[in-house]
């Protein structure tokens, strides 16, 4: 690993080559604040391709690993070998690639969902916890600061007693048959082996699921889903609506979809209480919308003096500059290297009520994405996420 009490970090990544967007969005992010230097990988199958970006991203060829069970090997090996690797791969790939890591004594950050199931991923959740490293899942969007803010004042009591949610990821990027034109992405996202039979949940419910509990502290205690296929002839499920119970009885509202034609990222957040409610909105992120019971109505701005520490620490240029994706991506890393350095010198860990998404929500997603399958299935029955749901062989092709 680095060394002891210096800044930078180093990482390593296995997937995110040439065409993945989610790797260049890592690499940038894990830059932005020189927080880690990423110094060795696996980008691809095809090893000209990954030897080629591997120079590109100035990475010596003796640390361009030929896959991830020799780079898990050497990384152990190596004094200065990796302090965490990006798991930046198609989903079916995940567990193995994780487990390899972990059980090398790497930490890792993993893509969501984490796994396909959620025994292998309470097995990863184990892993971390044995070996003593950590597991961290990249759900950046809580990690800009407008979101902080919104998740303090809903702690804080400001909206008062929460009395209803509604979050949607609702995007239109694969309205049409893309993964037949030849598109990377969506041909493995529409292929059910790869993705999952319920790949709209796996691909962006989690992220609108985990937003709602980070916002709000709560949890689903059950809920019904319906899944459809908006687009002809495609072979898993692109858009979802789910009706949820939270803690406490609260009734909640998720959508999901992937179809959702002429939307572009289409995240969005509204939390309701009895002395008011908040919005915040993905392509608007340096605002956060609050009204009063009258329904006056507060716009706060990225920047402002009278914010939370939550989200002032998080501020890197001030008000009337607005920062966006890759700097909320860069801040889940700020928060990451600072875990991660607390870890290697035996310091304090950081104590933090609002930080990133550990391996415990990303087997929460898991869970999450399981009982909406199984819900579904059920003709929308209500299922409560973490029940113990064991689908037969016809459930895996339920509606496909």
């Amino acid at each position: 690993m680095s060394e002891p009490r210096t800044r930078r970090l180093s990482a390593g990544m296995v997937g995110g080559g040439a065409g993945a967007d989610i790797g260049k969005t890592h690499r940038y992010a894990m830059r932005l604040d020189d927080q880690f230097e990423l110094t060795s990988g696996v980008f691809g199958r095809d090893r000209g391709r990954s030897l080629a970006l591997a120079a590109e991203l100035g990475i010596s060829e003796d640390r361009a690993y030929r896959d991830y069970a020799e780079m898990a090997a050497a990384e152990a090996a190596r004094p200065d070998g990796a302090d965490v690797v990006v798991v930046a791969t198609p989903n079916d790939s995940h567990f193995e690639i994780a487990r390899s890591f972990l059980e090398a004594g790497i930490s890792v950050v993993c893509e969501k969902p984490l796994t396909q199931d959620s025994e292998s991923a309470a097995e990863l959740v184990r892993l971390a916890a044995e070996k003593g490293v950590f597991l961290a899942v990249p759900h950046c969007y809580p990690a800009y600061a407008m979101v902080r803010h919104a998740a303090r004042m809903v702690r804080d009591g400001e909206l008062g007693t929460v009395t209803f949610v509604d979050v949607e990821h609702a995007s239109g990027w694969a309205s049409s048959p893309l993964e037949l034109q030849g598109h990377k992405q969506a041909r493995w996202r529409t292929d059910p082996e790869v993705a999952g039979f319920p790949s709209v949940v796996g691909d962006l419910g989690t992220h609108a699921y985990h937003l709602l509990r980070y916002i709000t502290g709560l949890d689903a205690d059950r809920l019904s889903g319906r899944l459809s296929t908006l687009v002809p002839g495609r072979r898993v499920f692109d858009h979802a609506t789910v009706e949820m119970e939270l803690t406490g009885g609260v009734p909640a509202r998720l959508w999901a979809s992937m179809a959702a034609t002429g939307h572009n990222h289409g995240l969005r957040i509204r939390v309701f209480g009895d002395k008011g409610s908040l919005e915040w909105q993905h392509e608007d992120p340096h605002h956060l919308t609050v009204q009063d019971l009258d329904g006056a109505t507060t716009v706060l701005t990225h920047g402002l003096g009278t914010l939370s520490e939550d989200a002032t620490r998080l501020t890197r240029v001030g008000l009337g500059h607005p920062e966006g994706f890759l700097e909320a991506f860069a801040n889940f890393y700020r928060d990451l290297a600072d875990e991660l350095r607390a870890r290697r010198d035996g310091t304090p860990l950081p104590a933090r009520e609002l930080t990133i998404a550990t391996g415990r929500d990303g087997l929460i997603g898991v869970q999450f994405v399981e009982a909406v399958a199984a819900s579904h299935h059920r003709d929308c029955a209500w299922v409560s996420p973490g029940a113990s749901i064991q689908p037969d062989a016809a459930f895996a092709k339920a509606g496909i």
